[in-house]
């Protein structure tokens, strides 16, 4: 089992579904599913033909079809399997940690929890909170305001300021250095921002 994945793995993984997925898909589909440029991702692409993962054939119309391998079936399987276990052993880790955060603001009588980003982070720190007797206040996200988390509307820095909380956690997937600042410039202070 795989402790982590590296890009390369995770950009294997992409490319394999990708075509396992789809009879077939143009380089573009390819490149849009890995995330990278179109050079890059023919590049990709022919590094793991060469490897054996598929094979290649071309079709009338300049169209290519990529042809799974029983050799790029397992690795699919393989990093299919380690993928699982690194999103499963994120989730417990998330859980263990939100718990504790959840048990630290409770004893500090707080009553109502607001959350800043969307995402997988996000969805498990919701369930985690109610296990709680904490209040959920709402959750922001600048990026998809408007939209909608389990029935609640995801709110703007300026709905969420007017909203009744003690706590704003962060629960975006990825934190960036700035926002901690920029919650703050938002009117949120210091000592009411939580991140774990």
């Amino acid at each position: 089992m795989l402790e982590s994945m590296d890009v390369h793995e995770l950009r294997t993984l992409r490319l394999l579904e990708a075509i396992d997925h789809k009879s077939s898909p143009s380089q573009r589909d390819l490149a849009r599913a890995l995330g990278v440029s179109l050079g890059l991702a023919n590049a990709f692409v022919r590094r793991l033909a060469k490897k054996g993962y598929f094979k290649i054939t071309h079709l009338p119309r300049n169209r290519i079809r990529y042809i799974m391998t029983p050799k790029g079936a397992a690795e699919k399987s393989r990093l299919t399997y380690a993928y699982v276990q690194l999103s499963y052993q994120f989730y417990r880790e998330a859980r263990r940690k939100l718990k504790s955060l959840f048990k630290v603001l409770q004893s500090r009588k707080t009553r109502a929890v607001a959350f800043y980003g969307t995402g997988e982070l996000a969805e498990i720190a919701y369930l985690s909170l109610q296990e709680t007797d904490l209040r959920f206040a709402g959750i922001a996200d600048e990026a998809c305001h408007g939209g909608s988390f389990f029935g609640h509307t995801i709110m703007d820095m300026e709905a969420l300021r007017r909203t009744d909380f003690d706590v704003v956690v962060v629960t975006t997937d990825q934190i960036d250095a700035q926002l901690k600042p920029y919650l703050e410039s938002s009117g949120i202070g210091p000592d009411r921002i939580e991140t774990f």
